[in-house]
């Protein structure tokens, strides 16, 4: 929602759908990774057992990952943050150059995502889709021939290390960023902080 000079201190940023889909995304990839930790690290997997389990707990939060997104689909605040994340102007260039050179100017042109969180989501999309569909590959076996399933656990594999790192960046700045976290778990977040990061969010991007 656009930022008018009459509204209070605090200005809506996330609908309570938006919150919601984040939180189920977030607890499902959690433990999807979680589970994977223990499958593929010998120290955790000796220490919790119960293999058939912890196979069966990934598998299952891998499908469902995509669920909170398909239900948010149904809030029209959460359509209308995909239309922004899939925007990429000329401005989003600009941050991106400003990110590149470490310019650490206070006002990079940013609407209400900055490039940065448009390049993240759009490669989380992407990769989750990936990780979705080699795991379906590796999980029946029937669907495919074993040199496809072959290339599906060595992307998977490769991929899943990729994404844990992403996401530990991921969380690294939210932890930095404690108004942007408290952004995604009320809804509400200081106009002070809008129009320094997301200055150009007042004008509707």
């Amino acid at each position: 929602m656009p930022l008018l000079s009459e509204q209070p201190a605090r200005v809506g940023r996330f609908s309570r759908a938006e919150r919601l889909v984040h939180r189920g995304t977030a607890a499902l990839m959690g433990l999807c990774v979680a589970s994977a930790a223990c499958l593929y690290l010998p120290p955790l997997a000796e220490l919790v057992g119960r293999r058939h389990l912890v196979v069966t707990v990934h598998e299952w939060s891998g499908l469902l990952t995509v669920v909170p997104f398909l239900l948010g689909l149904a809030s029209r605040a959460f359509r209308a943050d995909l239309e922004r994340l899939n925007r990429f102007g000329p401005h989003d260039r600009a941050w991106l150059r400003a990110a590149l050179r470490r310019d650490r100017s206070p006002r990079r042109p940013a609407g209400k995502f900055n490039a940065g969180q448009k390049v993240y989501a759009g490669w989380l999309g992407g990769a989750v889709l990936v990780m979705l569909g080699t795991g379906l590959l590796m999980w029946f076996t029937g669907l495919a021939p074993l040199v496809w399933r072959s290339g599906a656990t060595f992307v998977h594999d490769w991929l899943a290390l990729t994404l844990g790192v992403v996401l530990a960046g991921h969380i690294a700045k939210a932890l930095a960023d404690p108004e942007a976290r408290r952004g995604m778990r009320t809804g509400s977040v200081e106009r002070e902080w809008a129009e320094r990061e997301h200055p150009l969010w007042r004008h509707g991007g």
